[in-house]
């Protein structure tokens, strides 16, 4: 298949997905509701997965090394999302989330035909730098399905303080089951994003080259894991929830954007530097 149509088809999966479980989940709620993705629903999902996948092995592994960009990383973390959604569907009740995530799904995967520069990866031959990149990316993919779980609370928390919950999320797990959930997701990526840290840090000569450089990646990486940290901290010792934990668990997201999305972005568009 042509490379072009390994973002396209997926991109316009997400979006009829998208378009199909609006109407379907939330928009019709009340009259045809529905729990979980149905058997058809997770084998077309899959498929839009699958072949969004092959797309970015293809593109991100070509035969000279590894080449990467800040589309990719955008398009990569999505899928992981995306993917880690659907195999916690199975175990799970998380409704609400494929609403927002797969029409942003279908905006990343088309990304890196309009931003197609990429940078090649040096160092990829070393065992601990493939470990180092692969729990990066596994940190910011739970990180992003935590943030729209956040964003999905958010709005559902606003509207229920109001007394005006809508049909669609009313069709929501309990706020306390999200709640849980959403702190299972930001432990499991916060254990991530401190071992990606560590790794950086302890062994940055054998990873990059080069000795530890307190850049703006770095440091913006450095305080999404504070923010995350006093999280969970607050979380632990002063039970903190509701509008408190929404407002670190976004500002974090965005700190950790800004690590390496941010900066690929600026160097890659604004600046015009591979």
């Amino acid at each position: 298949m042509p490379s072009i149509l390994l973002h396209v088809v997926p991109a316009s999966l997400y979006a009829l997905l998208g378009v199909y479980f609006w109407r379907s989940r939330w928009h019709e709620a009340a009259l045809n509701p529905k729990r979980g993705l149905q058997p058809w629903e997770r084998i077309v999902l899959l498929g839009a997965l699958a072949l969004q996948g092959i797309g970015l092995f293809r593109e991100l592994f070509p035969q000279e090394g590894m080449r990467f960009g800040f589309s990719y990383a955008l398009a990569l973390m999505f899928w992981l999302a995306l993917l880690f959604y659907w195999i916690e569907s199975i175990y799970a009740r998380i409704e609400g989330l494929h609403m927002i995530g797969l029409p942003l799904a279908a905006v990343c995967a088309l990304l890196p035909l309009a931003f197609p520069g990429q940078h090649t990866l040096a160092h990829l031959d070393s065992p601990m730098f493939r470990a180092h990149f692969l729990m990066a990316m596994l940190a910011y993919s739970l990180f992003t399905l935590a943030a729209l779980h956040a964003l999905l609370m958010a709005a559902a928390e606003k509207r229920l303080h109001r007394g005006r919950l809508s049909r669609a999320l009313a069709n929501l797990p309990p706020l306390l089951t999200m709640e849980a959930l959403l702190f299972r997701l930001i432990l499991i990526a916060f254990i991530l994003l401190t071992l990606t840290l560590a790794s950086g840090i302890l062994f940055s000569e054998a990873l990059f080259g080069r000795p530890l450089v307190f850049d703006h990646k770095t440091v913006f990486a450095i305080a999404s894991w504070l923010i995350f940290a006093a999280l969970l901290a607050g979380r632990r010792l002063y039970g903190w929830r509701g509008r408190t934990a929404l407002r670190w668990t976004l500002a974090g997201f965005v700190a950790l954007m800004l690590a390496y999305v941010g900066t690929r972005f600026v160097l890659e568009v604004i600046l015009s530097r591979g």
